[in-house]
């Protein structure tokens, strides 16, 4: 009777754990994703703005019950930085925070977008620009017309040169080698530098080995994170541009793959991103600065006027020129045109 008990007990258990394994099961394969997706930024691990990268991707899985997974490849991890778009548009990647200015040829409205040299540092301006002025809509078309889903914008600090020698005034910009892609090369040419286009992993290296003598950065974050100051411990007092503004872009056929509760699911992630982006980068700004003049950091003499107008000139010219790359960038300096008036 002992022994017909164990064996009827250990039936018991046995259809249990099976039973409780098919349920563990179907909650899996419930909770499992129906949508996995490749995000790729400019950025490597640990860096503060990767980390907000990163942060993206969990919202997007929060937001959608975890039914669009999101997988984040930083700097040097598959795709490199000139790439992105094009990865994007091919399906290679399902998502990218690229640098526009590293596509000028491919996009040459995403230049216009990101801040032409001399641009405003009002948010709230920018704000309106993009929102209420008409910049969205252009420029969702103009991603459109690559097969892309253009996605909440968000706006990073301006943007400096650090060098390797002082810059004392305008007139030392002459010979210099100086990464800074897109229209910022342009305006750098414009002083008689000569631009060169680099990944921002691999500014540090390009500095330390003399394959150039200067760089930009995204923003004076970009610079502590990239340990810059190490190899170029010069930072020009004028910013080329007062800020920049950034796009998520999706592969349209996975955005299309998604139902309305997915998309808006995403959508709102990219507007609290856009919203960590500008709340954390005035804060890392001040931090960067302090943590790069503690190690040695130097800046410019103020500027002269004749070389702030010197630096305004290199500027002009510039609408004028983008403006005929292409009709989408003609539709935003238009819009750029009226507000000035």
């Amino acid at each position: 009777m002992i022994n017909l008990f164990k064996k009827f007990k250990s039936k018991i258990m046995a259809t249990s754990v099976i039973a409780l394994l098919g349920v563990m099961g179907m909650v899996d394969t419930a909770s499992a994703a129906q949508h996995n997706w490749r995000f790729s930024n400019l950025y490597g691990r640990g860096t503060a703005f990767g980390d907000l990268y990163q942060q993206l991707a969990k919202d997007i899985e929060k937001n959608t019950n975890g039914e669009v997974k999101v997988q984040v490849l930083f700097s040097g991890e598959g795709v490199g930085t000139s790439g992105l778009l094009g990865a994007t548009k091919s399906g290679l990647i399902t998502m990218a925070a690229p640098f526009q200015s590293m596509h000028a040829g491919e996009l040459p409205a995403g230049v216009v977008e990101i801040g032409l040299p001399g641009g405003t540092a009002d948010t709230d301006k920018l704000y309106k620009l993009f929102h209420e002025d008409g910049w969205d809509k252009i420029l969702k078309k103009a991603y459109g017309s690559q097969g892309l889903v253009w996605l909440e914008p968000y706006i990073q600090p301006p943007v400096y040169i650090i060098t390797k020698k002082p810059i004392k005034s305008v007139a030392d910009f002459q010979g210099l080698k100086i990464r800074a892609p897109g229209a910022y090369g342009k305006f750098l040419r414009n002083l008689g530098a000569s631009p060169v286009s680099l990944a921002w992993s691999e500014i540090y290296t390009s500095l330390a080995t003399g394959v150039i003598d200067g760089s930009i950065g995204s923003n004076m974050i970009d610079h502590r994170d990239g340990n810059h100051v190490e190899v170029a411990k010069y930072m020009y007092r004028l910013p080329l541009a007062g800020a920049q503004v950034l796009p998520i872009v999706v592969n349209r056929n996975a955005w299309n793959k998604l139902n309305d509760a997915q998309k808006k699911g995403v959508f709102d992630a990219t507007v609290a991103h856009a919203k960590n982006q500008l709340t954390m980068s005035k804060k890392w700004e001040k931090e960067a600065i302090a943590q790069m003049e503690a190690k040695g950091l130097k800046w410019s003499p103020e500027p002269s006027e004749a070389d702030k107008k010197a630096w305004h000139e290199a500027g002009a010219g510039l609408w004028d020129e983008y403006s005929s790359k292409d009709k989408y960038s003609k539709q935003l300096i238009d819009v750029l045109r009226k507000q000035a008036k």
